[in-house]
């Protein structure tokens, strides 16, 4: 189903805002905070924070993909991997920025969408079909739902 010019508009504010409600939810947080696991024994608020980064990064260049190839096969990744592998216990700055980053060039591209171009789309393991309306509604909302997975690791902690 294709959304109107006024649910997209509303979608890409709530995409812009995105980082600044994740940020709020870090402030303050010290290190200890940071890596105390929360008592559902889900990720830390710093590997949430790292996780975020990477996703918004992926998911950047899964748009680009969509809207410049015809058809593409976006693949999945392994976000347990890469919580392993890619050092999750670094400091958060360079990921806030990043996943901000990411945003702020993203959404200088989705305020220049045609229709045509919202509705091209490609293949995603996880998707019968996948549109650039599709991974706008996703990620619209993905920073906020970190966010409030942020606030709830700093809110229930276990211990380090």
């Amino acid at each position: 189903m294709t959304m109107n010019a006024a649910t997209r508009a509303a979608l890409i504010i709530r995409y812009r805002e995105g980082p600044l409600v994740l940020a709020a939810a870090a402030a303050g947080a010290t290190d200890t905070e940071l890596d105390s696991r929360p008592r559902d024994g889900g990720w830390t608020a710093r590997q949430v924070i790292h996780h975020t980064a990477d996703s918004e990064m992926t998911s950047a260049i899964r748009l680009r993909r969509l809207i410049a190839e015809d058809n593409p096969d976006l693949g999945a990744y392994d976000e347990e991997l890469f919580a392993r592998r890619l050092h999750y216990d670094r400091p958060i700055a360079a990921s806030l920025a990043a996943t901000r980053a990411a945003r702020d060039a993203t959404a200088e591209i989705l305020d220049r969408l045609s229709d045509s171009d919202w509705r091209r789309a490609g293949r995603h393991p996880e998707h019968d079909s996948y549109t650039v309306e599709d991974w706008l509604q996703i990620y619209a909302a993905h920073c906020h739902e970190h966010a409030d997975q942020l606030r709830k690791a700093l809110r229930s902690p276990l211990g380090g």
